[in-house]
């Protein structure tokens, strides 16, 4: 492919970007390389999902929060997405004895949104197919690519043999990334990967006489300590449930009475939701699957490739941001393609250099989330806290800013939303110690001056003196 011209002001235009992978972060990728006047050549394994009756791969709803939506917003796409999620303004934790508590995500009007995987990627690929600078191409599996040249070499589902040539390379092609095992090859190219002990396991709540079976703007969740079940809503009015837990405990659930069994002793209230029979049923559908976190560095190989989202660092989906930190892969690209005036040279070790500590905090971020989920909210401490955090917040709100506020709500760069976090933990914990010694200390007081034995004061005189009392520290 040659797309130069003698216009010497279009030939960075006419640069062939090869973007692998036509999943989310590649489908957002070829919209933003494809606006800013980029050849954008989409080369994905799988079929067209718009076409596919069966839609392969992970189905675990999607949540969107303010970083997604921002990346959406630079391609025009963030209404339209918007208007079919379904808002969720708090987790509802549900108890084993049927109970069901709120926990708001932020302050009044902040929420995240349940969106549909399949959908958003099909809006996506139809949104970089409108512009006629870019071709998708499906069933294209990458056999391997040249750091020197930059040159591709595809399979087709045929069995035939395609060489493409690039000028830029853009991996967007997961967790299990092809383009990544280039890099792997390198020296000075860290590396790792780590299996959680837990799987994931999804089934369908349906609709009960049309309607949502649970309150629609929520995201319901079952904490049990060691294990936890969640729920989404969607647009057909039914919830996606997954439940998540160590395989070791999958194992043991071999037949359908030990899945109602199981389901009696920790989800007593979703049995009737979902169905005993269809539970039984749903349960055995699909084996657990595995989730894994991926850490590398760099994310670039000289000025021909660069990776993003999954193949750059996939994470555990327990913070809501996998997709969220994907997206804005791409839009921390483009402001530095903006600042650097797309200068491949200078723009991949930028995008290394300020991306890589803010997706490896993200991964961390996820990994400490679960806990929180399944067992945190358990701790009335923990419940304290959270309130304790969002009255400062709302008194204080440039001083204190709760880390899932941050994370969530804003595009504070995740590295320093977890320094910040450190530090105001810190504070609020000594000044919650603080305030605990005091309170002591005049109950202390109070005791030795008058004590019990001593005729009861009156209260006025009590309160006086108490208003008057200076604290020891």
């Amino acid at each position: 492919m040659d797309y130069s011209t003698n216009d010497n002001k279009s030939i960075s235009k006419k640069k062939v970007v090869a973007v692998v992978g036509g999943g989310l972060v590649g489908a957002l990728n070829a919209c933003y390389f494809a606006k800013r006047g980029f050849q954008v050549e989409v080369f994905e394994s799988r079929e067209d999902i718009r076409q596919a009756k069966i839609v392969k791969g992970r189905s675990i709803n999607l949540a969107l929060s303010h970083r997604g939506r921002q990346a959406l917003k630079q391609v025009g796409m963030e209404d339209m997405i918007v208007s079919k999620g379904i808002p969720m303004h708090s987790r509802m934790i549900h108890s084993l004895n049927g109970t069901q508590s709120p926990i708001p995500y932020g302050k009044k009007g902040q929420y995240i949104l349940s969106v549909d995987r399949a959908n958003l990627n099909k809006e996506l690929l139809s949104a970089a197919e409108t512009y006629p600078n870019t071709n998708l191409n499906f069933a294209h599996k990458l056999l391997d690519w040249s750091t020197e040249t930059g040159a591709m070499t595809f399979v087709r589902a045929e069995g035939a043999k395609e060489e493409i040539q690039a000028d830029l390379i853009v991996g967007c092609d997961g967790a299990f990334s092809a383009i990544r095992k280039q890099f792997l090859r390198q020296s000075r190219f860290n590396y790792s990967q780590t299996y959680i002990p837990h799987g994931y396991l999804e089934l369908t709540m349906p609709p009960i006489n049309g309607e949502f079976a649970m309150k629609p703007n929520y995201l319901h969740i079952w904490p049990r300590n060691t294990f936890m079940m969640i729920a989404l809503p969607n647009l057909d009015k039914t919830f996606t449930c997954t439940l998540f837990m160590p395989f070791e405990e999958f194992e043991k659930v071999t037949t359908g009475d030990q899945v109602i069994k199981f389901f009696q002793k920790y989800f007593p209230d979703a049995i009737p939701l979902i169905g005993a029979e269809a539970l039984k049923r749903d349960y055995f559908h699909l084996p657990a699957q595995a989730m894994v976190s991926v850490k590398c560095s760099p994310y670039h190989f000289g000025d021909k490739c660069v990776l993003m989202g999954d193949a750059a660092h996939a994470v555990v989906p327990f913070y809501g941001q996998g997709m969220n930190a994907g997206f804005e892969d791409c839009l921390v690209f483009n402001e530095i393609m903006d600042q650097l005036n797309e200068d491949f040279s200078a723009v991949l070790p930028e995008y290394t250099r300020v991306r890589v500590p803010d997706d490896h905090a993200i991964a961390d971020l996820a990994m400490y989330n679960y806990v929180e989920m399944r067992a945190h909210v358990n701790s009335k401490w923990f419940l304290f806290r959270k309130y304790v955090d969002n009255f400062l917040h709302i008194i204080m709100p440039r001083t204190i800013i709760p880390l899932y506020t941050m994370v969530t709500f804003t595009r504070t760069r995740y590295h320093k939303a977890v320094k910040r976090w450190h530090w105001q933990d810190k504070v609020i914990n000594q000044g919650l110690l603080f305030c605990a010694a005091v309170t002591v200390a005049g109950g202390s007081y109070l005791l030795v001056r008058y004590p019990p034995n001593m005729p009861n004061i009156p209260t006025e005189q009590l309160w006086s003196r108490l208003q008057a009392l200076k604290s020891p520290f």
